[in-house]
Formats: C-alpha cells, sequence, structure tokens
C-alpha cells in the first residue's frame, strides 16, 4: 500500500466543503463564481478548495475567456463519485441525510 499517495486521496476527501464541491460538479461543470453562490461560501476559500482538488487531479479545468470552467475528472472521479453515491444510498442513507 502506498500510504503518502492514500493519506493525500483521504485528506483531500476528508473536507465537507470539497465532498460539496465535487457533488456540485457532478450535476455540471461550473466557474468559481457559480459554485460560490450557490455553497454561500467566500470565492477566496472555494478557490483554495478547487486548487487542492485540481492538485489531486480529482478535478479539471478548462478556461473559456476569463473565466475558468471546472469539471470532475471524467475518466477516475465521475465512477468513483457514482460509486460513492450507489454505497451512501444503500448503507449510509439513515445517517446521512439526517438533518
Amino acid at each position: 500500500m502506498k500510504c503518502p499517495s492514500y493519506n493525500l486521496f483521504f485528506e483531500t476527501m476528508s473536507s465537507k466543503l470539497r465532498v460539496k464541491i465535487l457533488d456540485l460538479l457532478m450535476k455540471k461543470p461550473m466557474p468559481v463564481n457559480e459554485i460560490t453562490k450557490i455553497l454561500k461560501e467566500e470565492q477566496s476559500k472555494v478557490s483554495h478548495n478547487l486548487k487542492r482538488l485540481h492538485d489531486c487531479h480529482f478535478i479539471e479545468v478548462e478556461r473559456k475567456g476569463k473565466e475558468r470552467i471546472y469539471s470532475l475528472n471524467k475518466k477516475t472521479m465521475v465512477p468513483l463519485m457514482k460509486l460513492v453515491e450507489k454505497h451512501v444510498q444503500c448503507y449510509c442513507k439513515k445517517e446521512c441525510y439526517k438533518k
């Protein structure tokens, strides 16, 4: 087992904000200002977390004019997030959706 790599992966996934960002990007690619507006977070905080997600290749960035459009890494993260959602629906539903 490659502990440093695994640690980096799970530390990246351990942030509630980063998981919320990943969940949003499952729906569609979007720019930072849209993510910020939906999550009601400061842009600097969202940008910092987007950088971490990008550094770990969880997300991809495409420039469109002056905007950067963020999307999930289609090769690895889309299938992983679908698997996580399946697991949550089967085994964590009661705990995960309590409010």
